[in-house]
């Protein structure tokens, strides 16, 4: 099996859209704010939406991705914590739907409705309400504030009742900040590869996994900036008196394939031991478009992971052991199944 861990529901149908527009009018105007949480989004309309994802499934020859809301979408800086709430129900209730609908291509991932300055743990009943509904895992901001990183690194107590939460219910989170409303940092090209190597750097400077050992987080887009500057993080973490990465952080944080090139993805396979390496594709995300280098999409990471110098054994891992193992409620469902 072929499981990208990464996708984002970037298709959705015309009605979300203009309910959020409407519930973002409304904090200005309350006549113009939503009288229903009603979509009227039929099944067969769910269905639609998600074709392109289904085609791609087919051509590049995936199986099941985890699918969770659009991730600039979740927008938490945007509104107020109310409104996070009513928006996160509902986009997570669609992407419920999808993975009832089509359980074969798609498992759930939630989510948060965080806000800045908010305390984590008022996200705990959206996340309890999740696991009742199959969900694998959710997708964690580590800033709510939209680029300007208002609120305590991960390592923080604040967020403790929020992890010991994860850690019961066995929910993995990935690591993914949302759009940026700072005009230094562009939101895919900056703010998501910050938020990725930013997350990292504090996980290392604390001791988080001592208190939490069953904490699983996933770092998208292949790290950051990490895979690259390895050396620099041994180094810090040598000067810090921290372990060896590999025992500090490596048996909770893992990194997926959202690299969009060959050399990136090679030099990930590299410097990352491939037990901490998931396939991803984040299909139908932040690159769309064809490489004119090679004629193929940008996106299409199967096809990097398949010219790795690696063995039958460690692809297997990448492709379907690891995910299974780093999302132990997905390898249940599919077990079940």
């Amino acid at each position: 099996m072929i499981i990208d861990i990464h996708g984002h529901y970037t298709t959705e149908p015309q009605a979300l859209l203009a309910f959020r527009d409407k519930q973002l009018a409304g904090l200005a105007d309350p006549m113009r704010r939503p009288t229903t949480t009603e979509l009227n989004i039929s099944d067969q309309e769910l269905v639609r939406s998600v074709e392109p994802q289904l085609k791609l499934q087919k051509d590049r020859g995936s199986d099941l991705t985890i699918f969770s809301p659009r991730a600039a979408g979740m927008a938490h800086h945007v509104g107020t914590e109310a409104t996070g709430i009513e928006w996160s129900r509902l986009s997570n209730d669609l992407i419920g739907r999808i993975c009832t609908l089509l359980p074969d291509n798609f498992a759930p991932v939630g989510q948060l409705p965080q806000h800045p300055g908010v305390p984590p743990k008022n996200c705990i009943p959206e996340l309890e309400r999740l696991a009742g509904l199959g969900f694998v895992g959710v997708n964690l901001n580590p800033d709510p504030a939209g680029g300007y990183w208002t609120d305590p690194p991960l390592t923080d107590k604040w967020w403790y009742p929020l992890y010991e939460k994860l850690c019961e219910l066995e929910m993995t989170a990935m690591i993914h900040v949302t759009s940026s409303c700072n005009p230094a940092f562009h939101y895919t090209g900056a703010h998501y590869i910050n938020g990725d190597t930013t997350a990292f750097m504090q996980l290392l400077q604390g001791n988080l996994f001592k208190d939490f050992p069953a904490l699983r987080f996933v770092i998208p887009h292949g790290g950051g900036a990490v895979p690259f500057h390895w050396g620099r993080y041994r180094g810090l973490a040598q000067e810090m008196k921290k372990p060896l990465l590999k025992d500090h952080l490596l048996g909770n944080v893992f990194f997926d394939t959202c690299v969009y090139h060959l050399p990136g993805i090679e030099l990930m396979a590299k410097v990352i031991p491939v037990d901490n390496i998931l396939f991803a594709s984040e299909m139908l995300g932040a690159v769309k478009g064809v490489d004119p280098e090679t004629g193929q999409n940008y996106d299409d990471t199967k096809r990097y992971v398949d010219k790795l110098d690696l063995s039958t054994s460690d692809k297997q891992k990448i492709f379907e052991g690891n995910a299974r193992r780093v999302y132990p409620r997905l390898n249940s469902l599919l077990k079940r199944r």
